[in-house]
Order: structure tokens, then C-alpha cells, then sequence
């Protein structure tokens, strides 16, 4: 619980220094078309969409992305990040709810190698719209994994959320216990690879009413943690996801956590 609660912290500190704008990156020029489908290179507008990132991230396998909209933006409905150095690009697909609009979203990732992180936000008129930052990290996707076997087993899938009020708004944060293993891990005692294994499909709602969904690869870190400002309809919060080995996992908490 203490590791969750410095989490919080870590998430929910002042904007990072943004010293460290997009690079050209020739993965990207292949990527755009290849991966995520993109004829044209989407307009970076900050006055719609802005992502902050640490220049030098302090740990590859825990680097904070928060997403951020200006109150009169247009609403965002879906977004893709995408590290582009990655083995596996594209990090987590999300779709919004309105409740969560003007967007305020954050997550952990890892990133593997010296790498532009961005995003590319899904408009309701169809347009698009990307932000990023480069961010100094290597390594991340094979980190060893912080906790022994046994105690994965015994904890994976368990939930904590709570939800505050900061600046007129509620700010929710879900953390799940789940290793996030992206099958270029070691077991160290073993010293074999841990076959992939991580939370692919996650939705959460407050009653009937989307908050997020996130379609997920291998760049999510291990244990995640979500927190994000939403405007609350007073119903339940209730939380659904499903890892690749199969596992389902369904929680409901009560408005205020």
C-alpha cells in the first residue's frame, strides 16, 4: 500500500519540466503509416492536446504521462500513445468518456530506449491531433519484475480506488495489483523468460456512463496506476479487466472510494 500511495504522489506532482519537444525520428515516418494507420502527420496543437514527460526519466519501467486539454478545448472521444522505440509501439489505446472531458488522464510506461513518446487524439469531428515529448529512458521493457513469483500469484488482480476534489474537480485513482509482464522479463530465480502476461482490456464506469477503456500492450508498467480528473453523477465506480492468461477481474467501489 505505501509503494501505491508514493505512486500517487509521483503522479500527481507539478508538471515535469518540458524541455524536451518531439525529435524527427525516422521510426516514427514508418510507424505513422504502418502501425497506427496515419496518411498524413497530425498537427501538434497544445491548445487541444498536450502530453508532459520527464527529459530523463528516474526509472525506465515507471515513466509518468500525463495528458492534458485547455478547459475550451474541443473534446477528445479516443487517443493512441505510441513509443516509438519500442519493441511493441503502440502503448494503450483509450477510448473517453464525457465525463472526463476537458481531458486530465495520467499513466505509467515503460520505454525501452532513448525514444519520442506521443499521442494522437481522436476529435469528434473526425480530425486528429498528436503531443509528445522525448524522453531519455532505456531498458524498460526488460526490467525485472519487482516482486517474486509467489507474490505475484497472491496478489494479482486486487483494486484500490479513491477519489478527491482538486481545483473543482474530482480526481479519481485506480491502481491494480498486475506484474504487467511483457515476455522479455527473466525470472531471476529461474533466469527463463516469463512469458507475456498483462491486463489488455480494461473499462471502468461511474453507473451506465463510460469513464475510460484502454486496449493495452506491453508498455503499460506493472502494477498501474490511472488517475484522472472526471465530473462524478454520484453513481458507483465499477471496474472491469482481463489479462491475457485469461484472467477476469471485476470491482465495484462506492462514488467516493
Amino acid at each position: 500500500m505505501k509503494a501505491w500511495l508514493l505512486t500517487g504522489l509521483l503522479l500527481a506532482s507539478p508538471a515535469l519540466a518540458q524541455e524536451n519537444p518531439l525529435l524527427p525520428s525516422e521510426t516514427w515516418e514508418d510507424l505513422r503509416q504502418t502501425v497506427v494507420g496515419l496518411d498524413e502527420e497530425p498537427p501538434l496543437n497544445s491548445a487541444i492536446l498536450d502530453l508532459e514527460a520527464p527529459m530523463r526519466a528516474n526509472d525506465a519501467a515507471i515513466v509518468p504521462i500525463r495528458l492534458t486539454q485547455p478547459t475550451d478545448a474541443p473534446p477528445i472521444d479516443g487517443l493512441t500513445l505510441v513509443i516509438d522505440e519500442n519493441p511493441a509501439p503502440v502503448a494503450a489505446e483509450y477510448e473517453f468518456g464525457p465525463a472526463l472531458m476537458p481531458l486530465d488522464f495520467e499513466v505509467r510506461v515503460r520505454v525501452d530506449a532513448y525514444s519520442d513518446v506521443r499521442a494522437i487524439g481522436d476529435l469528434a469531428d473526425g480530425g486528429k491531433v498528436m503531443s509528445g515529448r522525448f524522453v531519455k529512458a532505456s531498458g524498460g521493457c526488460s526490467a525485472p519484475a519487482g516482486k517474486d513469483m509467489a507474490a505475484v500469484e497472491q496478489s494479482m488482480g486486487q483494486m484500490r480506488w479513491k477519489s478527491t476534489m482538486q481545483d473543482g474537480r474530482s480526481i479519481g485513482t485506480l491502481m491494480i495489483r498486475h506484474p504487467m509482464f511483457s515476455g522479455l522479463q527473466r525470472d531471476q530465480v529461474t533466469l527463463l523468460n516469463i512469458p507475456a502476461n498483462f491486463i489488455d482490456r480494461l473499462q471502468v464506469r461511474q453507473g451506465d456512463e463510460l469513464l475510460f477503456s484502454m486496449q493495452a500492450g506491453i508498455s503499460v508498467s506493472e502494477d498501474p496506476v490511472f488517475r484522472f480528473a472526471y465530473d462524478p453523477n454520484g453513481q458507483p465506480i465499477t471496474v472491469h479487466a482481463e489479462d491475457l492468461d485469461g484472467h477476469v477481474w471485476d470491482q465495484t467501489f462506492g462514488a467516493k472510494g
